[in-house]
């Protein structure tokens, strides 16, 4: 049994909160420069440029990607061999993003109450996704998620008989209806199977991968490209302005389903989709 302080956990979310926030990852900003080279029109090219610049600002002088510093979604990867001494879990992780989000001067976003919409002042309190996992370690993934895209996000419980087609289509009906609202070009995560709540997040979790990575699954990674190809289509564009690069991938989790069912979340990304990780 390995003991991990809950200091231990507090000040790593604390750092990983800055960190997604100011420092985009190189995987988007590789993905950001090929779309810039791929585009042939000014004003799209202009708007990849704009991005280009802002992220390398943010990254040099520590400041916020965007305005928006999102509501913190915490994945925990927790080592059944691992004894969190000196407090609980998910105080830890509460008072690593409340200290991050002041020390790192970003936007308190959340209120207490989807309906009295009191604010709370310190970004808390944080979702959190647990999985249990073999060995002594725990990884941390923050991912601050903001709300123009995460408002642009849906999920539908497809009939069995939808098939690839339904699923496929639906992906693209979300991003079509999206337009320019989530920051384009975007990460679009696609959950498929499970059942309501699962595929929710799955989609979540598929925006985690990095850019420019193929699916393990050759079926799906087939149709990855292919719908990448069918949302690229669709002129949106970078910033909504038309162009060749509205998504810069599309990532699909499938899981096991019911044989009544299949449950398919699509969960945007905006053109920086942040999330940094740590293992203790």
């Amino acid at each position: 049994m390995r003991e991990i302080t809950a200091a231990q956990i507090t000040d790593a979310i604390a750092q990983l909160c800055v960190e997604a926030n100011t420092h985009a990852g190189a995987d988007i900003v590789a993905a950001l420069e090929q779309a810039r080279a791929a585009e042939t029109e000014e004003t799209p090219r202009q708007v990849l440029d704009t991005l280009l610049q802002n992220a390398k600002i943010a990254r040099e002088d520590n400041l916020p990607i965007c305005q928006d510093t999102g509501m913190a979604v915490v994945f925990v990867e927790l080592g059944q061999e691992v004894h969190i001494t000196g407090g609980a879990l998910d105080g830890a992780i509460n008072d690593g993003v409340r200290r991050g989000y002041r020390e790192g001067y970003l936007r308190n976003s959340v209120v207490r109450d989807p309906v009295r919409r009191d604010n709370t002042n310190d970004n808390t309190p944080v979702v959190i996704h647990y999985t249990v996992v073999p060995g002594d370690t725990v990884t941390l993934t923050v991912a601050p998620k903001g709300f123009g895209s995460e408002n642009m996000s849906a999920v539908k419980m497809l009939n069995p008989s939808d098939g690839l087609a339904g699923l496929e289509r639906f992906v693209l009906e979300t991003v079509r209806d999206a337009g320019g609202n989530p920051c384009p070009p975007v990460v679009v995560g696609v959950g498929a199977g499970g059942t309501f709540e699962l595929a929710a997040l799955l989609a979540k979790k598929a925006l985690l991968r990095d850019v420019g990575t193929v699916n393990p699954d050759p079926f799906w990674d087939d149709v990855e490209r292919r719908l990448l190809g069918a949302v690229n289509s669709l002129n949106i564009g970078p910033g909504g302005f038309g162009g060749k690069t509205t998504a810069l991938a599309v990532h699909i989790s499938p899981y096991a389903t019911h044989i009544a069912g299949l449950p398919v979340a699509v969960n945007i990304g905006c053109h920086v989709t942040r999330h940094k990780g740590v293992m203790i």
